[in-house]
């Protein structure tokens, strides 16, 4: 048998130690500096492997990165190019969560397919059924786990045995260690070659790198590092996106209400906000990146300018500017693309949103400002691999890549 496959036109030696790949929710290389005291087991795998930054895939959500880093290829080859979708021949908004609009098989899919043990663990089960798609394995959420069975996750017992208790609920900080500490039983008690953990950015959303939540919260993610670590596997970590302040000195959230901007101006609009899914305490579906549907196209030079009039937007493009821009597939996005800048969101109509819940101070993310994560692997890598990552020409989504063929032998 060949000791290597090929996916989505990239190939892939197989893990001939196990090897598991993580994505830290919303995790800049801030949020790391601000808790490296706190987190011996990455600072050792730092030193003895190899760190750096690579870029996102814009927009800079959760399950376009995700997604990519699942497929390894970016949203137009893969379809994945938000949390949330608009399709104008149904005139339906929906989430893009349902595996029949990836466009290509993953990774993980391809890798059960040559014989390898899988495991998938996700926090959000919005994420589970897209990144299982198509996989033999263990795929399973921490959100919920006391569901899971064979027949759908390939495991079941996941609280009464394999871990030992229930798991927190959604908005618990606890839920993403629960899920690195299933990872860890996981590993010890059926084995995997490949494992992929994610988390999610409920603390990002809420705590900048400094608090002694966000540095808490990463602390006890790097224990179970550890006991990753200790068990011989090759780790590498990144992150979907990062996370920045979008509010005035008043604290209230800074926001561009699309929508309702150009409709004063008289050009009927719809604004798709792909940040939006089922879990609006986060962020109130404001984010940094928004699609924009004009009414009538004759009118879109004059929406073009204004939206790049507004105060706190930093870059309209066109369908086509965008989608050859940000790798995204162009009929999945607007006749417009709109990003804010670093402290900035986008909205619809002020009416659209829950607002109550962003009230105290609003941390987001989706544009360019968020795109740079960390990417670091606790082995020496290749040359070549060690000159891409320190030139910072690498992507979040070549992690697969550089943990089954970019390590030294």
């Amino acid at each position: 048998m060949s000791n290597s496959i090929s996916v989505n036109g990239r190939d892939f030696l197989l893990p001939t130690i196990p090897t598991v790949g993580i994505c830290l929710d919303g995790t800049s290389w801030e949020y790391l500096a601000a808790a490296a005291d706190h987190m011996p087991n990455l600072q050792r795998m730092i030193r003895q492997g190899a760190a750096g930054t690579a870029h996102s895939v814009v927009p800079s959500f959760t399950n376009p990165n995700n997604m990519a880093i699942a497929t390894g290829v970016p949203p137009v080859m893969n379809g994945i190019c938000g949390n949330y979708y608009y399709d104008p021949e149904s005139g339906e908004e929906v989430m893009m969560n349902d595996p029949s609009f990836l466009t290509t098989g993953t990774l993980f899919a391809a890798m059960a397919e040559a014989g390898q043990e899988l495991g998938v663990i996700t926090v959000k089960d919005k994420l589970r059924r897209l990144l299982g798609h198509g996989m033999k394995g263990i795929c399973f959420s921490g959100e919920k786990a006391d569901q899971a069975t064979r027949e759908e996750n390939g495991i079941d017992r996941v609280t009464t045995e394999l871990i030992g208790r229930a798991q927190p609920g959604i908005y618990d900080p606890e839920l993403s260690v629960y899920c690195f500490e299933a990872a860890v039983k996981l590993q010890q008690a059926h084995p995997r070659n490949l494992l992929y953990v994610t988390t999610t950015d409920f603390v990002q959303h809420k705590y900048k790198p400094e608090a002694p939540e966000a540095i808490a919260f990463l602390a006890a993610l790097d224990r179970h590092l550890g006991e990753l670590d200790a068990l011989g596997m090759v780790i590498g970590i990144t992150a979907d996106h990062g996370m920045n302040d979008k509010v005035r000195k008043d604290g209230s959230p800074k926001v561009v209400f699309a929508e309702t901007l150009l409709a004063a101006a008289g050009i009927g609009s719809r604004v798709i906000l792909p940040i939006t899914d089922p879990y609006v305490v986060h962020h109130g579906s404001l984010g940094s990146y928004g699609t924009v549907y004009l009414a009538d196209l004759d009118q879109t030079d004059d929406a073009r300018m204004l939206l790049e009039a507004a105060p706190g937007i930093e870059l309209v493009l066109s369908r086509e500017e965008a989608a050859e821009a940000f790798d995204l597939p162009a009929n999945r996005i607007g006749d417009l693309v709109v990003l804010s800048d670093q402290h900035t969101v986008i909205g619809r109509r002020e009416d659209w949103h829950n607002l109550s819940v962003v009230e105290e101070g609003l941390r987001s993310h989706g544009g360019l400002h968020e795109s740079e994560v960390p990417l670091i692997i606790n082995r020496p890598l290749k040359p070549g691999y060690a000159l891409r990552l320190a030139s910072g020409q690498a992507r979040n989504y070549d992690l697969f890549d550089f943990l089954l063929n970019g390590l030294a032998s």
